[in-house]
């Protein structure tokens, strides 16, 4: 069609009042044919020239007289008024409020099936828990090892670098117990989980949301969130301690080894050293963490999933957000707790 219009532009219409366009020879017009026609028709059109099909052909002309009428009006530009700062600020501020008001109405929803589960043991989904024990928790285990170990790796040779100058080497156990037990092991673990199960849920719920799943649920008498919600927020809860647990593990294998390599100082010395130095609350503060950075991540997660549209796309969108908030919402409450610990002196 392009070459077409080209040979046309060079045709000059000047004095011309009339154009026929003679189709007695075709035998076959698609929509992309009729198109192109209507479009010079019209482009005549505004310059006077009548215009005539010549024809007899009758799937001809309903090809051309149904791309005429199903053709879309495009609507007219609308020069956006510009907007003022202030204006801008309160439709952002507008949004982040409704969307806080739409979380803490999920949480309401939440706390009640809490109180369902807790009126009879019967009502709690054993089997369903256990599960998403297993998918997101223990199948989790192997990358979350493995990253703490690298970073226990990284962290323990950067600081012999800086120990080794002041013949400080023996401090690196202090700095490691304390920092892997109170800050990076929960915060890491938090982390993979927000990436890998977080993000799982979302595109989970959300999935079940746009084949209507969720609706056949309500449809036959299950309640989603006893169902789909709490088992996955029970199940995270009950093992991010665990999964911090091998992750301090992991950390300081990967900073004994650094250690003994680069520092000289023996196994049973570090440990010895550890027992010594590093004491039992740096430990349990780092565990105490976990069950509420759980409940963050598996919240974020679901509720994520719950806001997902009829559409493909929005499933992407809302996972991307589920993980960008989950890691957020932990940094924020990881910063509560230091100060809370700090305050109280552990």
């Amino acid at each position: 069609m392009t070459t077409y219009q080209k040979q046309i532009d060079k045709i000059s219409l000047f004095g011309v009042k009339e154009v026929d366009f003679n189709f007695e020879d075709v035998i076959y017009f698609d929509t992309a044919a009729s198109i192109f026609i209507n479009s010079l028709r019209e482009d005549f059109f505004q310059k006077n020239i009548k215009t005539n099909i010549l024809t007899n052909n009758k799937d001809i002309l309903d090809t051309l007289e149904l791309v005429k009428r199903t053709k879309q009006k495009s609507e007219p530009f609308v020069k956006e008024i510009n907007k003022t700062y202030l204006e801008y600020f309160g439709k952002v501020f507008c949004s982040y409020y409704k969307g806080f008001l739409a979380f803490i109405l999920f949480l309401g929803k939440v706390f009640v099936s809490i109180l369902s589960y807790l009126r009879s043991i019967k009502n709690i989904r054993y089997k369903e828990i256990i599960f998403e024990i297993n998918e997101n928790a223990i199948k989790a285990l192997g990358i979350i090892a493995l990253t703490s170990f690298l970073i226990g790796l990284v962290t323990a040779y950067q600081s012999a670098y800086q120990l080794k100058l002041y013949g400080a080497n023996i401090f690196i156990v202090d700095i490691l117990g304390i920092s892997i037990f109170r800050e990076l092991a929960p915060l890491i673990t938090a982390i993979v989980i927000a990436g890998r199960s977080g993000s799982a849920f979302t595109a989970q719920i959300g999935a079940m949301k746009i084949t209507e799943e969720l609706d056949a649920m309500k449809t036959m008498g299950f309640d989603p969130y006893l169902f789909l919600v709490l088992p996955r927020i029970i199940a995270l809860m009950i093992t991010m301690p665990l999964l911090i647990f091998a992750a301090d593990i992991m950390g300081l294998l990967g900073g004994m080894i650094v250690s003994y390599i680069d520092l000289g100082i023996s196994v049973s010395f570090f440990i010895e050293r550890l027992n010594e130095v590093v004491a039992p609350k740096h430990f349990f503060v780092g565990l105490i963490k976990g069950p509420f950075f759980a409940f963050l991540i598996a919240s974020i997660g679901v509720y994520r999933g719950l806001m997902v549209k009829n559409d493909t796309q929005s499933i992407g969108f809302n996972t991307t957000k589920s993980v960008v908030e989950s890691i957020f919402a932990v940094i924020i409450c990881d910063a509560v707790f230091s100060i809370i610990f700090t305050n109280l002196g552990i």
